[in-house]
């Protein structure tokens, strides 16, 4: 019988087999579906590609997670061995690699780990996916989670309306 994975535990921000997702301070206000993202490892470690060769472990650049995404580890050939062995592979890839907001990000990383680790047999994730797919699919992680990630937003809509209907 196949060992259960360890339960999330939002209150010490452990998110075993997840991806998880915080809001960019500025560039999430005017475009809510672009944010940073993170992966877990099986005991709930974050890992996030954070910045010029830089991977943090369970401080993730922009804050605890708003949102986050429960993965099957069971989807990997190798189970949790290969789920962690994976992540950490990404982790050191991208420790050597420089930063790019457009093009090697944090969702490089969490994609390349999902890659390495041939999540449900694929290995085309990429950063446009892994976006679109925290967006729709993406739990909150509680009221204060939603909060966070859309009041910025509905805020500068609505000074940009002020404006629009004043001018």
């Amino acid at each position: 019988m196949a060992e259960m994975p360890p339960q999330i535990d939002f209150e010490n921000h452990k998110y075993p087999h997840c991806i998880v997702w915080t809001p960019i301070p500025v560039l999430t206000w005017f475009f809510p579906f672009i944010g940073h993202m993170g992966i877990a490892m099986s005991n709930g470690v974050i890992r996030d590609f954070a910045g010029p060769y830089f991977v943090s472990e369970d401080d993730m650049a922009f804050g605890n997670p708003t949102r986050y995404l429960i993965l099957d580890p069971y989807r990997v050939e190798g189970g949790l061995t290969e789920w962690d062995e994976s992540v950490s592979k990404a982790s050191v890839v991208y420790g050597t690699r420089m930063h790019n907001l457009f093009c090697d990000n944090c969702h490089s990383h969490v994609a390349m780990a999902l890659n390495t680790m041939q999540y449900r047999g694929k290995t085309n994730w990429n950063m446009v996916v892994l976006a679109f797919w925290m967006f729709l699919f993406g739990r909150y992680v509680g009221f204060c989670g939603l909060l966070k990630t859309w009041i910025p937003f509905l805020v500068v809509v609505a000074i940009c309306t002020t404006f629009a209907v004043i001018l």
